[in-house]
């Protein structure tokens, strides 16, 4: 069994939907054991370990949390992770635990001309307050690897290097108007009606659009789930509808004019940022240590996905997106990666440590 299949075996078994400290304990506890790095534990929870000296930073970035597992995958209090047909099966194999086990390996053996870096963070599936915790902490490095799934992006069997990302605006949109009885409608101001007209904009309204590297990246706009009434006999006076904006780098759709009909409001209720490298010498460094430990021709990619990127991006760091993790497997029932897929990652990482200057 390699290195990095041991590894992941061993973070994959550690429950870590509701709690993160075991898994963050078991990554400090292997960092401080296999490394001379300097290894912290902040007080969120971020695992985060320095090493080496340079000019630059760079970066290796995953997250110990995963999203609560189904009752197939759980036994006697620790999570169920197999093998089977060269895959590893079990929650957060590959999302992302199996990228966090190659990153580390490949942060203990590259010999860097560079500071280099390796952080686990906390809460990526609940709203990114591991990554934004780190970089308002002073975790900003010149460039990061995040290391979320980029794996079947261009082609089958190839681990592409995602240049941009998505993040996603979620908002509720609320309809006020008056009740009345159904049988006297002109008594009512019909909150349904005033909702329609907001929905009626939202499907108007250009959706987000910008270039990354000479490529077009749009987003996304879609209504959701819509709320009103409780009594078929009455005429309700509040409708609610929610909103999916998928996001750009520097771009959102203009809702705020759904408030442009009388009696609505539009509330943000979550802004996940999305992520556009602004470094191409570091887009091009990663993607040619890509092409050379694999038999594929990788590519520059865009990913549909929020990532910890986009929160780091904010900060000020140059990112992109390379792991393991392909479209379709994350949050699944019988989720799985390659364990080749892992071994091949783990080389990506270690030879642009090795490469960075």
């Amino acid at each position: 069994m390699s290195e990095v299949t041991e590894l992941t075996r061993e973070l994959v078994s550690i429950p870590s939907h509701e709690d993160e400290t075991a898994a963050g304990d078991a990554i400090e506890e292997w960092l401080r054991a296999e490394t001379d790095a300097d290894v912290t534990r902040d007080e969120v929870g971020n695992v985060i370990a320095w090493k080496g000296d340079g000019e630059r930073s760079l970066a290796l970035v995953g997250h110990h949390d995963v999203v609560p597992p189904t009752d197939a995958q759980v036994e006697d209090g620790e999570y169920v992770v197999y093998e089977e047909d060269g895959r590893l099966y079990g929650r957060g194999a590959a999302d992302m635990k199996g990228a966090v086990a190659a990153a580390m390996i490949a942060f203990r053996d590259a010999d860097p001309d560079c500071e280099l870096a390796f952080a686990s963070f906390v809460d990526e599936e609940v709203g990114g307050r591991g990554a934004r915790h780190a970089a308002e902490s002073g975790f900003v490095p010149d460039c990061a690897i995040v290391a979320e799934g980029s794996t079947n992006y261009s082609k089958e069997g190839v681990t592409d290097v995602a240049i941009a990302h998505r993040g996603r605006r979620g908002s509720r949109v609320v309809a006020r108007g008056s009740a009345a009885h159904a049988s006297e409608p002109e008594a009512a101001e019909n909150a349904i009606y005033r909702a329609c007209d907001a929905v009626d904009i939202v499907r108007e309204v250009e959706r987000p659009s910008t270039e990354v590297f000479g490529r077009e990246f749009g987003g996304s706009l879609a209504v959701t789930t819509i709320d009103a009434g409780d009594r078929g006999n009455v005429i309700p006076d509040e409708c609610s509808f929610t909103i999916d904006e998928r996001t750009v780098p520097g771009e959102r759709a203009a809702l705020e004019r759904v408030e442009d009909v009388p009696g609505v409001e539009w509330i943000v209720e979550g802004d996940a940022p999305p992520m556009r490298c602004d470094d191409s010498d570091f887009a091009n460094l990663v993607l040619e240590a890509a092409t050379e430990v694999q038999d594929g021709d990788p590519e520059h990619v865009l990913k549909p996905h929020a990532t910890d990127a986009g929160r780091l991006a904010e900060a000020g760091v140059s990112c992109l997106v390379c792991g393991a993790s392909e479209p379709g497997e994350a949050h699944t029932e019988d989720e799985s990666v390659g364990i080749d897929v892992l071994e091949r990652c783990e080389r990506i990482y270690r030879e642009t440590a090795d490469r960075f200057v």
